[in-house]
C-alpha cells in the first residue's frame, strides 16, 4: 500500500444518532471510491465496519471501526462510530483521533438526542464538520423540516451547500449551490450520475441559497467582506476558499443531502470531504503536555518532526491478540522497530505496521505524520498511551470516559469458571473503556458495570461467544452497613472445660458510637495486668471479626468505639483463642444494648435532560427518597442535582429512558452512609433472615 503525506490525508469521524445511516454511508464511500467491489448493506450483515458478531446480529454499531478509501488522489480515513447512548464512549475515542467529522441527520426524524450529544463532543474537540441529511428517499423525508431542526439546534452556521432534487420515492439527485450544477442519479445503487444544468424549477431557490451562502462566507473575512460590499457578490474562487476557511474556523457547517442505501449524492459528499475539510497539515499543530514540567507543549503535524503517536483504541481479538489503533501526529514510524512509550516509561517493540480496512489488515512498511495504522501484540501499550521520541517528550491527553450508570452482579453458570470470567473481562475491558468490573469486598459478588442494560448484555454476549464463558446477570446486593446509636457496658466471658486444659477468657468493654465515617476505634485501658498484654490484641480481633459478620442483618458494623477496661484470666486455661471468643461475645451483648440501626449508601446524582422533563424527574426522585440539592440550566439542558439512596437507583436507568424518551442521562457517585428508615429496615432484616435460613438449609 502506498504511503501518503499529511496534506493528502483526510481523517473524518462519521457520527450521529443511532440508525441515522453512518455505516451505510461508510459502505457507500468505500464502494464509490473502488475500495470494495459491492455496495454492502447493514441488513445483509456484510459491511466492512460492522464486523463483530453482536453488530451483525443486532444490526447496530457497537464499536468504533476504521476503514479507508482513495478519492481524487487523496486518502480518506473513515472512523465509523456507534450512535446509541450505551456505546458513545467509542464515539468519544474516535473523535479524539479525528481531524473532522461528518454529522448524519435522519431526513425523517431530524436532529435527535444523540445527534446533540455527538455535536457537543465535536465542540469539545474543536472539530470542523459537515452535515449530511441522509435517508432522503424515505417516506416522510423533508429537507425543509430537517434544515429547520438543524438551525434550531446548532444555529445559523448550518448552511446548505446543496438542494435535493425531489424527496421520498422521487429523490433523484442534488444541486450544488457552489458549482451551480445538478447531479441526477440512477436509483439502482450503482452511484452513477449525470451532470446537468440546473432545472428551471430550482433556479430561484438556488439563487436565494447561494446568496445566503456568500453572505455567510463573507462574514468570516474582512477582505471578503470588502469585496462583497464593493461588488455585491464573490467570485467562484473566493467563495470556495472562503468557505474552506470558514469550515476550518467552525463558523460554517456545510449541509449535504444523500441516500446512502441508494447511493445517491455520495460522490458530491466525497468531493466535499476533500475540498472543504482540513488535512492534518491544515490542522498544523497538536497540543500535549510536557511530562516533566506538566506544561502545555505543541507539536507540528509534519513528517520532519520527531515521532509522536497516540493510541486511541484497542481491540481484543481472541486469535490475533491485542490490536492497537494508532494516530501518528508527527514524524515517520516503520515496521519492526522499537519506539518509546512515554506514558509507561518503557520501550515497545512494534512488529509489522498495518492499515485497517475493518477487520482486514493491510501491511505497510512505514506511516507518515497524520495517518492511522494498527499494530498487534504490544506488551505495555494500552488505549490512551503516547509513543514519542525521548528527545522530544510529549504526552497527549486521553479521553475522560463517564462512569458507568448500570451495574449487575454476574455469576458463572458452571462452577470453576470464576477465573475464566475475570480473565475474559480483563480482555474485554482493554477494548471497551466504559466497562468496569470488580469484586465487592462486602457482598463477595462480582460486579459488572456499563453504560446501560444493552451495554452489559453485549458484554455478556462477548463473554459467551469469544471466550466460552456463560454467566447469569443478577441485581447487585446493596452494601448496607450497621452501627449503633447508644452506649453499652458489658462483659464477655468464655469458659469451657473439655478435660485437661480448658479455655478461659474474660473481658469488660464499653461500646459507644462514633461520628459517621469514624469506622472503628479500639482503646486499651487495662491496668495492673487484669488481662496479659499478649491477649489484648486477641480481644480486638474477636470484636472485629464479629463486627464484620454483623448483628442486625448480617452487614458489617461501622462507626463505633470499644474501650477494653477490665477482665480476668487463668494462668493455665487462658489463650489467644479464648480471649478472641470472649471479645466476640462481648461485642454481641453490647450490640443488644446499644440500639443498633441499619445504614445505607447515599449517592450524589446528577441528571441531564431537556427542560420540559424537569417536573416529572424531580417528582420521581422524591418518590425515591431523594433530596434535591439544586438545579442548573445549560443551554436547553436541565441539570438536576440530588442525593438518593443507592437502593432506589438500581432500577433508575430504564425509568429515565422511559420518562425522557431516551434524551436523559445521569451520573452518580458515592456520597455517604445514612440511617435506613425503620419500615424499610424491617423489610431488609426480614429478607436477610430469610436468605440466612435458606443457606443453612
Amino acid at each position: 500500500m502506498r504511503v501518503f503525506e499529511s496534506d493528502s490525508i483526510r481523517n473524518i469521524c462519521i457520527v450521529g444518532h443511532g440508525a441515522a445511516g453512518k455505516t451505510s454511508l461508510t459502505s457507500a464511500f468505500l464502494f464509490d471510491s473502488g475500495a470494495v467491489n459491492r455496495l454492502a448493506r447493514v441488513e445483509d450483515g456484510n459491511t466492512v465496519t460492522d464486523w463483530e458478531d453482536e453488530e451483525i446480529e443486532r444490526k447496530i454499531s457497537i464499536s468504533c471501526a476504521l476503514a479507508h478509501c482513495e478519492w481524487n488522489k487523496r486518502k480518506i480515513n473513515i472512523l465509523d462510530t456507534p450512535g446509541y447512548r450505551p456505546f458513545l464512549a467509542e464515539t468519544q475515542l474516535a473523535l479524539r483521533a479525528a481531524d473532522a467529522a461528518a454529522v448524519l441527520v435522519d431526513a425523517v426524524a431530524g436532529v435527535e438526542v444523540q445527534t446533540e450529544k455527538v455535536w457537543e463532543f465535536c465542540d469539545e474537540y474543536s472539530l470542523p464538520r459537515i452535515i449530511v441529511i441522509n435517508k432522503m428517499d424515505r417516506d416522510n423525508a423533508s429537507s425543509e423540516r430537517s434544515m429547520a431542526s438543524l438551525e434550531e439546534s446548532f444555529g445559523r452556521g448550518a448552511v446548505a451547500v446543496q438542494i435535493p432534487m425531489g424527496s421520498e420515492k422521487d429523490f433523484t439527485g442534488v444541486i450544488s449551490i457552489i458549482s451551480n450544477k445538478a447531479y441526477r442519479y440512477a436509483r439502482d445503487g450503482s452511484g452513477k450520475f449525470q451532470e446537468e444544468d440546473i432545472p428551471a424549477e430550482y433556479k430561484d431557490e438556488v439563487s436565494e441559497r447561494r446568496e445566503k451562502l456568500i453572505e455567510m462566507v463573507a462574514e468570516g473575512s474582512d477582505a471578503l467582506m470588502e469585496k462583497f460590499f464593493a461588488e455585491g457578490t464573490l467570485e467562484q474562487a473566493d467563495l470556495v476558499e472562503g468557505l474552506k476557511a470558514a469550515v476550518l474556523q467552525r463558523s460554517i457547517f456545510p449541509v449535504f443531502y444523500a441516500s446512502a442505501t441508494l447511493n445517491i449524492g455520495i460522490a458530491q459528499i466525497l468531493d466535499g470531504v476533500i475540498d472543504l475539510l482540513p488535512s492534518p497539515a491544515a490542522v498544523a499543530k497538536v497540543t500535549g503536555m510536557d511530562p516533566k514540567t506538566k506544561e502545555p507543549v505543541e507539536r507540528s503535524i509534519s513528517s520532519t518532526e520527531p515521532y509522536a503517536a497516540y493510541v486511541f483504541k484497542t481491540i481484543a481479538d481472541p486469535f490475533a491478540g491485542r490490536i492497537s489503533l494508532i494516530k501518528l501526529y508527527s514524524g515517520i514510524m516503520r515496521s519492526d522497530s522499537t519506539y518509546n512509550n512515554q506514558s509507561k516509561g518503557k520501550p515497545e517493540k512494534l512488529g509489522p505496521l498495518q492499515i485497517p480496512q475493518g477487520k482486514t489488515m493491510i501491511p505497510v512498511g512505514e506511516v507518515h505524520a497524520g495517518d492511522f495504522f494498527a499494530v498487534t501484540k504490544l506488551r505495555e501499550t494500552t488505549t490512551g498511551d503516547t509513543l514519542c521520541d525521548p528527545s522530544a517528550p510529549i504526552i497527549f491527553p486521553s479521553v475522560e470516559i463517564p462512569e458507568p450508570s448500570m451495574t449487575f452482579a454476574i455469576e458463572p453458570k458452571s462452577r470453576g469458571d470464576e477465573d475464566k470470567i475475570s480473565n475474559a473481562l480483563a480482555r474485554i475491558a482493554e477494548e471497551d473503556a466504559a466497562i468496569r468490573y470488580n469484586r465487592d469486598a462486602q457482598t463477595k459478588q462480582l460486579l459488572l458495570s456499563g453504560s446501560g442494560q444493552l451495554h452489559v448484555e453485549v458484554t455478556v454476549a462477548k463473554l459467551r461467544k469469544r471466550y466460552g464463558v456463560e454467566v447469569v446477570l443478577k441485581t447487585p446486593k446493596i452494601p448496607y452497613r450497621e452501627t449503633i446509636r447508644g452506649k453499652a457496658d458489658v462483659q464477655g466471658r468464655h469458659k469451657k472445660q473439655t478435660g485437661g486444659h480448658g479455655q478461659f477468657g474474660d473481658c469488660w468493654i464499653r461500646m459507644e458510637p462514633l461520628p459517621r465515617g469514624g469506622q472503628f476505634e479500639f482503646v486499651d485501658e487495662i491496668f495492673g495486668g487484669a488481662i496479659p498484654r499478649n491477649f489484648i490484641p486477641a480481644v480486638e480481633k474477636g470484636i472485629l471479626e464479629a463486627a464484620a459478620r454483623g448483628y442486625v442483618a448480617g452487614y458489617p458494623v461501622v462507626d463505633f468505639k470499644v474501650t477494653l477496661y477490665d477482665g480476668s484470666y487463668h494462668p493455665v486455661d487462658s489463650s489467644e483463642m479464648a480471649f478472641k471468643i470472649a471479645g466476640s461475645l462481648a461485642f454481641k451483648k453490647a450490640m443488644e444494648e446499644a440500639n443498633p440501626v441499619l445504614l445505607e449508601p447515599i449517592m450524589n446524582v446528577e441528571i441531564y435532560a431537556p427542560q420540559e422533563y424537569a417536573g416529572a424527574l424531580t417528582g420521581d426522585l422524591s418518590g425515591r427518597r431523594g433530596r434535591l440539592q439544586g438545579m442548573d440550566i445549560k443551554r436547553d439542558t436541565q441539570i438536576i442535582k440530588a442525593q438518593v439512596p443507592m437502593a432506589e437507583m438500581v432500577s433508575y436507568a430504564p425509568v429515565l429512558t422511559s420518562v425522557t424518551g431516551g434524551r436523559g442521562t445521569y451520573h452518580m457517585e458515592f456520597s455517604h452512609y445514612d440511617e435506613v428508615p425503620a419500615h424499610i429496615a424491617q423489610k431488609i432484616v426480614e429478607e436477610a433472615n430469610k436468605e440466612r435460613k435458606q443457606e443453612e438449609e
